[in-house]
């Protein structure tokens, strides 16, 4: 017995060892190989490959052959001459555009095509990513010939140049003349949809990334100007995005004409955009926002091709059709997540975690003993509609043996310590906390006129300080929006 263990440790010793040899790293292994390059610096090697001396020309003229021949370890994907031969001239015509076509076959540190990820974004020396795909591709070029080894690292041989491509906040700003929908996006590096864009704006430093720190549509929806991400973003052309932005009107009514149109553009592009670059065999008949919106994706008014970028795609659409339904979301409260409570008696407060009878977890908030009357705890509900809202609350008692009170103002209202419930936007009648109740309740309904945020939204105790009648509980508030 204590043989055969003996003979079964040698033998995992064994296999272990075979697949710490077996997975050993490309680049630690390259002095072994007997290539003449190991002794050549990337420069070099590159120059004396007759396949890549058209790249090698460009390296001299950006003065990169100077930067891949020091000391710091480098990747390069060098297009084959005939590659070369394909770029169009103008995109060399200026030195910075020279830099950058070169800086975009270049990345920091040596990856070999043997390695533990088949699939890879590596970044290039643009800031830009490109996807290198085992030993096969690196962004749209197929390699065609892998791991020639330098002294201070490696080249691989593409059959096409990997001109930088714009990223998708670049090609709308590029476009803004004759789109719409562009000419708004830009327009929110100086238009505000919140309070802290403002603070975002005043506090960005000038600089090629201040709109990623300052636009409304980039700081609060999707950063699409970041490289290191994928992202689609769908460009409705101008007609079917006044459509869309007029669809909303109604819902997002504001003092002036000017903000409610503002403010109608932006919930109409927020919409349309979503992590991952879809290609067309991948996209699907409806994504979701990170709103919670559901939209529609109608292939048929796609036009022409997708516009494939640095970090995403873009669908240039005829129309996107959203119907209201989707479009106007659902508030929903969670009752722990307060933001104050008045009087200011933490202690009489708890945040519980329970199981329903179903077995169903959730998270509520429940007031006990609080020895005060109409005891308030507040929240706030951003970006609702001007529209008619129905209400429902969750409202579990299920300590008490008794039936409670309670009730809901909306946009309650406190002046030197005292609450005016009839100057809320609506007051709700006092409503029974049956025990043991695990379902919806329905209110009733109250109006907005007006789009925007609501700062304090109170459930309110009975007015009564005998204990077990002024309780107060919740699970959770619904703000259902009603199409007009």
């Amino acid at each position: 017995m204590i043989l055969l263990k003996l003979i079964n440790k040698k033998l995992f010793v064994g296999i272990l060892t075979m697949a710490l040899v077996s997975c050993s790293d490309p680049w630690s292994d390259r002095e072994n190989n007997g290539d003449d390059n190991l002794n050549a610096t990337l420069t070099e090697a590159i120059t004396n490959t007759s396949e890549t001396s058209k790249f090698a020309e460009l390296l001299v003229q950006s003065g990169y052959d100077k930067i891949l021949s020091a000391s710091k370890t480098y990747t390069v994907f060098a297009p084959t001459n005939a590659a070369m031969a394909q770029v169009d001239a103008s995109l060399l015509d200026t030195p910075q555009e020279l830099e950058a076509f070169v800086q975009n076959h270049i990345a920091l540190t040596a990856y070999s095509s043997i390695r533990n990820k088949a699939s890879e974004q590596i970044k290039m020396l643009t800031n830009k990513y490109l996807l290198f795909n085992g030993a096969t591709a690196i962004g749209d070029a197929m390699i065609v010939t892998a791991d020639k080894y330098a002294a201070n690292g490696v080249f691989h041989i593409v059959n096409k140049a990997l001109s930088p491509k714009q990223n998708i906040w670049q090609y709308v700003n590029s476009i803004t003349a004759t789109s719409a929908m562009s000419n708004y996006l830009v327009s929110l590096n100086e238009l505000n949809i919140y309070d802290s864009d403002i603070i975002a704006k005043e506090n960005a430093i000038p600089g090629a990334l201040a709109d990623s720190l300052s636009n409304s549509f980039l700081k609060n929806v999707y950063n699409v100007n970041n490289e290191k991400n994928s992202y689609t973003l769908f460009l409705i052309e101008d007609e079917g995005y006044t459509i869309e932005v007029d669809k909303l009107k109604p819902y997002l009514n504001k003092p002036t004409a000017d903000s409610t149109a503002t403010y109608s553009g932006y919930f109409t592009v927020r919409d349309m955009v979503f992590p991952k670059a879809y290609m067309p065999s991948e996209l699907p008949n409806e994504l979701t926002t990170r709103f919670g919106v559901t939209v529609p994706i109608d292939k048929t008014q796609i036009v022409g091709e997708p516009i494939v970028l640095s970090n995403g795609v873009i669908y240039r659409m005829k129309k996107m059709d959203v119907p209201l339904i989707n479009r106007l979301v659902t508030t929903k409260i969670e009752g722990e997540k307060n933001t104050s409570l008045f009087p200011n008696l933490r202690s009489k407060v708890f945040y519980r975690e329970v199981r329903d009878p179903f077995g169903v977890l959730f998270n509520d908030i429940m007031s006990q003993n609080s020895t005060v009357s109409t005891f308030l705890i507040n929240y706030k509900a951003a970006d609702l509609y001007s529209t008619t809202y129905k209400v429902y609350w969750r409202a579990i008692n299920d300590v008490q043996t008794n039936v409670f009170q309670q009730r809901l103002l909306i946009g309650t209202v406190i002046r030197d310590n005292v609450i005016y419930v009839n100057e809320s936007i609506k007051a709700f009648p006092y409503t029974n906390v049956e025990v043991k109740n695990y379902n919806e309740v329905y209110l009733g309904d109250f109006n907005l006129s007006q789009a925007g945020n609501i700062d304090m939204i109170s459930l309110m105790a009975f007015n009564t300080t005998t204990n077990g009648n002024n309780s107060l509980t919740l699970d959770y508030l619904k703000f259902v929006p009603v199409v007009k």
